[in-house]
């Protein structure tokens, strides 16, 4: 088979081609992944189509086939974070964002460590994107973070956990600090706690807003009542 390629010249480069079955199931696992597609667009007519007119020889998967690719894909990946933590001789910040489902009324925990590389690069990975059961009280937050945490073996490395301000969150530090050894903190924990400075700025403005919402209201019905005449 004839491949064409453009070069950074704009040119078209002609060169052989062999299908590889295994690297476009791997392609269009990152595709799902990338673009957050859902499983079923293999089953969509207009894919399979367009699937058949570009190569033919390429066998779409089923729904559960390419589920496992992407397990697979996730795990190669995570060997590959594993060992760059690993790797890294310096100290490791996370971040953690939570998140609320509306119409599954699910609430979701994202985890992300933040580190200087060997050319002291900065780097974010997202070790984590957990749904967390109910109740969400301090004592099951911390036993889903010190879980990844371990997971990841990063318990010796970690310096700082930013949250959001608020009284879980705050509840929830003290026991993490219990569960790491005292010698693996910074200034034994006295700055392992960073509040979400974002957050508190978010926590003024809505504040702010509530002592002139009469004001707001006013300017909102004086504009109704002139675009009414």
């Amino acid at each position: 088979m004839i491949k064409a390629t453009k070069t950074k010249e704009g040119d078209v480069k002609l060169s052989t081609f062999q299908f590889d079955q295994d690297i476009a199931r791997r392609d269009l696992a990152n595709m799902i992944i990338l673009h957050e597609y859902p499983l079923s667009i293999v089953d969509h007519s207009g894919f399979q189509r367009f699937i058949s007119s570009v190569q033919p020889m390429f066998k779409i998967p089923t729904k559960n086939t390419l589920k496992s690719d992407i397990m697979k894909l996730y795990d190669y990946e995570k060997v590959k974070t594993l060992d760059l933590l690993n790797r890294n001789k310096g100290r490791i910040a996370i971040t953690i964002d939570m998140w609320t489902c509306n119409n599954q009324r699910k609430r979701f925990m994202a985890i992300t460590t933040h580190f200087m590389d060997t050319v002291w690069v900065l780097k974010s990975r997202i070790i984590r994107f957990a749904h967390v059961q109910c109740p969400h009280t301090s004592v099951v937050l911390a036993d889903a973070m010190m879980d990844c945490i371990l997971d990841w073996h990063i318990e010796k490395k970690v310096s700082t956990l930013t949250v959001d301000n608020c009284s879980t969150n705050n509840a929830m530090i003290p026991i993490i600090l219990d569960k790491l050894s005292s010698d693996s903190t910074l200034l034994n924990g006295e700055i392992f706690h960073i509040r979400c400075s974002a957050h508190i700025l978010n926590l003024i403005v809505k504040d702010g807003l509530d002592v002139i919402n009469d004001s707001i209201d006013m300017i909102r019905g004086s504009l109704l009542l002139d675009s009414i005449t």
